[in-house]
């Protein structure tokens, strides 16, 4: 599956390697490709990953779902 969530408080391209991290840090989470331009996070993941912990763990490294 395919989920792309729109990411607010991103500056920097250290901003950009956080949110990141922090997608790939979810269980069952294959890729996760950030965009600071875009302000945009295009996530590829199984099934069983679920839009709400996508957006937590966004939450909790600092940034905001949009």
């Amino acid at each position: 599956m395919k989920t792309v969530l729109k990411v607010e408080g991103m500056s920097c391209e250290h901003c950009v390697k956080h949110v990141t991290q922090a997608l790939e840090g979810v269980a069952d989470v294959k890729t996760a490709k950030v965009s600071l331009k875009d302000k945009t996070a295009t996530v590829e993941h199984a099934d069983t990953v679920t839009l709400e912990s996508l957006k937590a763990a966004i939450v909790d490294a600092g940034y905001e779902v949009a």
